[in-house]
């Protein structure tokens, strides 16, 4: 009799339960959508600040990179942080890189806007340029023009230069190679003015 009791009791006890339990599980599931709170559509992560409908109409490329060789053995490297690609070219942003010549000598440019001339193999560099070569100068000028085929360079007006001789200004500066086809000069044109700093 005894051990009928406990099978009844076990029996009442599951049949308790199939019904409690999944009412609870209910219980539970329905209290995660009354207590959530209220989604604020603003507060969603933005996923790109971008304006779509600018970018289709003007395709441009962020941290564009360039890297070719002249046909004299010169190695240039460039990079933008915006590019803006066309059929003649385009245009750049943020315009910064290397040439390095082969002798070993290296010029880095520093340029905050650039246009490139496809059809030329030429890029006009603006709004203040600055060079540094590993000569040891430092120039500066309003624009220089950058060809692409060869090593050579030529700025768009006057130059201030900090180099190992001291405080140079001039009416225009060129780098082009030298008629042995080997070496590079660097040449200031126009009136220079040089104050002479001799070395301590």
């Amino acid at each position: 009799m005894a051990g009928a009791a406990r099978d009844n009791l076990h029996s009442r006890v599951v049949a308790l339960l199939k019904v409690v339990m999944p009412l609870a599980a209910l219980a539970i599931l329905s209290s995660l959508f009354l207590f959530s709170r209220t989604i604020d559509p603003q507060d969603a992560i933005p996923y790109a600040d971008v304006d779509v409908e600018d970018r289709l109409r003007q395709p441009r490329l962020t941290d564009a990179g360039y890297s070719g060789m002249t046909e004299d053995g010169a190695a240039l490297t460039l990079t933008a942080a915006e590019a803006r690609p066309d059929e003649t070219g385009g245009t750049a942003t943020g315009l910064s890189g290397v040439l390095s010549t082969a002798d070993g000598a290296t010029t880095r440019i520093i340029a905050p806007q650039a246009v490139i001339d496809s059809k030329a193999r030429r890029i006009e560099l603006s709004g203040g340029v600055q060079l540094v070569s590993s000569s040891g100068y430092q120039i500066d000028s309003t624009g220089f023009g950058l060809a692409l085929d060869r090593t050579w360079m030529e700025s768009r007006g006057p130059v201030t230069a900090l180099g190992p001789m001291g405080d140079i200004r001039a009416d225009s500066l060129r780098l082009d190679r030298n008629a042995d086809g080997a070496s590079y000069l660097l040449v200031f044109n126009g009136a220079v003015r040089l104050v002479y700093q001799p070395a301590k």
